[in-house]
């Protein structure tokens, strides 16, 4: 598949977004945060502008962008319908949220209710997120358990690491959210290292010959070729849905990922862990670049080694 780069931006920056908000949302209402009103303003504005620009970003990706609006009302068999519906209702709660703590520093009664509703609103929006390519069964290697959940993990890992970015020069240390760093980022690290071994060790089950119903004709299966392509000049879909990646960039690509993604955030985390003052803040910050850079690779590659069954009508033997 052709990566689409205002896709891959929609899907880091809200994934981070709405994984910090759904940090600040729980841990505030649980009294782990502090009270201090530039830390409240940092963190969820920050975690606010990444959602809103993920969510502007995916305008780009429409055709007809002043249309989007009609998507919204497909939210019983959409999954992108329903992304759109619960991120917009996200903001209610959020802004409830952000006003009790931003502005009455209220953190009793009703009040934490608001912080747990823009949680549980956070995570169900990025699960939608996620459910778009995973409900995809013309593309067999997002039509796949672990797809979902890495989606989320990295959501909450990369949504921790950046809380814990901004938390530092407020708080010198905070041990639960250098937990939660670490725990979540090394499940993603499994859960995405599972999925790739899923996928390549998967032997596609569509064949040309299944794509053109001629799959189990007589005794002994048909070889089933085109005579000639479709057609004689690119089109749109050899442009989105017949993009490939050699093997070897792929690999090279993955090691990247689990060095950025992974790795790095994870040893530095330990470092600031470790560490006080200007080396604990710089570790803080380079594990948050670092995961982010390695996040984009990682979803980069989520688009460029899906094979849409499609391409069968073009070559393809097997996907």
């Amino acid at each position: 598949m052709q990566p689409a780069y205002s896709v891959i931006f929609l899907t880091t920056a809200t994934g981070a977004g709405y994984g910090m908000l759904a940090l600040l949302g729980v841990l505030r209402a649980t009294g782990n945060l502090p009270d201090d009103r530039a830390f409240g303003l940092f963190a969820l504005g920050l975690a606010l502008a990444l959602i809103s620009a993920g969510l502007l970003a995916s305008m780009a990706h429409l055709g007809r962008p002043e249309r989007a609006w009609r998507a919204l009302s497909q939210w019983r068999s959409s999954w992108l319908s329903r992304e759109g519906v619960l991120a917009i209702i996200g903001y209610g709660p959020a802004v409830v949220f952000a006003f009790g703590w931003l502005v009455l520093q209220k953190n009793e009664g009703l009040w934490p209710l608001a912080g747990l509703a823009t949680a549980v609103l956070s995570i169900a929006t990025v699960y939608a997120t996620s459910m778009i390519y995973r409900s995809l069964a013309a593309i067999p290697r997002w039509d796949q358990p672990l797809v979902a959940p890495v989606y989320m993990i990295l959501a909450l890992a990369t949504g921790a690491i950046w809380l814990n970015a901004v938390l530092v020069p407020f708080v010198a240390g905070h041990a639960l959210i250098q937990a939660i760093c670490f725990a979540t980022l090394a499940l993603a690290w499994v859960l995405k290292i599972g999925y790739w071994r899923a996928i390549d060790s998967t032997v596609g089950t569509s064949t040309t010959a299944s794509a053109t119903g001629l799959e189990g004709l007589g005794p002994v299966p048909p070889q089933v070729r085109p005579l000639d392509p479709p057609h004689v000049q690119d089109n749109y879909l050899l442009k989105e849905m017949g993009f490939t990646i050699a093997r070897k960039h792929a690999h090279k690509l993955r090691r990247l990922t689990h060095l950025l993604a992974f790795i790095v955030p994870l040893v530095l985390i330990v470092i600031q862990a470790a560490t006080s003052g200007p080396v604990s803040v710089l570790a803080a910050a380079l594990a948050a670049i670092s995961v982010s850079f390695g996040v984009v690779l990682e979803r980069w590659l989520f688009f460029a080694e899906a094979q849409h069954k499609v391409m069968l009508y073009y070559g393809a033997d097997r996907v």
